[in-house]
């Protein structure tokens, strides 16, 4: 693929935090790359400052474990990650992108130590693995782990759809979701060689069709949810083994709403605290929070506030645990919500932010 040219974009303004934003290039209405904002942590206003342009569908963003390196999946049929270095007072620069092997890779996260780069690829059904170098660029893959299988869904599931992939609190295994197969890879990461081994497989209920997890702070529990039934489930979780057992599902919605259109819920984010489990309802259009009880093992919906947007896709907190963000696709608008410590609660911090076709919110 072509390397972006020169970023267009302001800095943050003094007395800001900055964050960015995932969207869509090639769809209509879309971006031109990575969007560019700040956000004011006590009101928790958010505004554009510019945008990076040149970066193709950056559909999720993630950060380096030192915060200085930024990087972007490219969600296209010759799926790519970009790497972008974050620069104090000017735009970030982009570093370059190597291709995944895999069509529309939807999802990164760095290992722990730093070393390595791992993304999904949704069409392609598969996990691949980057080496990053010192200065966060980015090399050749490693690795191409390959999911097999189908599920009951005819439309969704007729062969393999690695969604996310993320690492345990504890460093020690990596975990694969696959919304095709109806099943939780975990694997173990050889970092001297940057290749991957399965040490064990999680299914969840067939057609469920599980999207992404999210980890209690113990690293004993871990939350998953499933796009296609509408649920979300507490997994028991055993850091020494890399283990994942589901629970029983619930609903993310209270019982007898019927939404205008199907529902499907996207993200899921736990508050710092572990009190609190918050997943987004894309259709219902609104966001779901949940009480955490018994150190993890249990989850209470508790209430459910609109989004202020249209097709909620993926949600995440602020560093402090005090802000949520919302990215909501097809009303193009980014929201913001103030967080209630005590209740989970989320009351608006205000009007929402206009962009194009946001499906990711980064907030630093």
């Amino acid at each position: 693929m072509a390397l972006p040219g020169s970023s267009a974009a302001a800095t943050a303004p003094a007395g800001t935090r900055a964050a960015y934003l995932g969207t869509y290039t090639t769809n209509p209405g879309g971006g031109t790359g990575i969007g560019l904002a700040s956000y004011r942590q006590s009101s928790g206003e958010i505004a554009t400052t510019g945008v990076l342009d040149g970066v193709v569908n950056p559909s999720y963003l993630t950060l380096s474990p030192d915060r200085r390196t930024l990087y972007a999946v490219n969600e296209q049929v010759e799926g790519a990650v970009t790497a972008a270095r974050l620069r104090t007072g000017r735009p970030p620069e982009v570093l370059g992108s190597r291709p995944t092997g895999g069509a529309d890779p939807c999802h990164a996260s760095v290992h722990p130590g730093g070393k390595f780069l791992l993304s999904a690829n949704y069409t392609g059904g598969s996990i691949a693995v980057h080496p990053i170098g010192r200065d966060g660029t980015l090399g050749d893959a490693t690795d191409l782990v390959r999911h097999t299988g189908s599920g009951p869904d005819p439309e969704r599931q007729k062969g393999p759809h690695a969604h996310m992939v993320v690492t345990d609190p504890a460093g020690r295994h990596v975990l694969a979701v696959d919304l095709g197969t109806d099943a939780v890879h975990t694997y173990r990461l050889d970092e001297r060689k940057g290749q991957l081994r399965e040490v064990g497989r999680a299914a969840t209920r067939p057609g469920a069709g599980p999207r992404h997890l999210a980890f209690h702070p113990s690293g004993r529990y871990a939350y998953l949810v499933n796009e296609l039934d509408n649920t979300l489930v507490v997994c028991g979780y055993d850091p020494r083994t890399g283990a994942l057992k589901p629970g029983e599902p619930q609903a993310t919605l209270p019982p007898g709403t019927e939404p205008a259109e199907r529902n499907y819920p996207a993200g899921v984010v736990v508050s710092p605290d572990g009190r609190h489990v918050y997943v987004s309802n894309r259709g219902h259009n609104s966001i779901a929070v949940f009480s955490v009880g018994r150190g993890g093992a249990r989850l209470r919906l508790r209430s459910v506030t609109p989004s202020g947007g249209s097709y909620p896709r993926y949600i995440t907190l602020d560093p402090s645990g005090t802000l949520l963000f919302a990215a909501n696709q097809k009303s193009g608008s980014v929201t913001t919500f103030r967080v209630d410590r005590g209740t989970g609660r989320l009351t608006s911090a205000g009007p929402a932010l206009a962009a194009p076709l946001p499906v990711c919110v980064l907030p630093l």
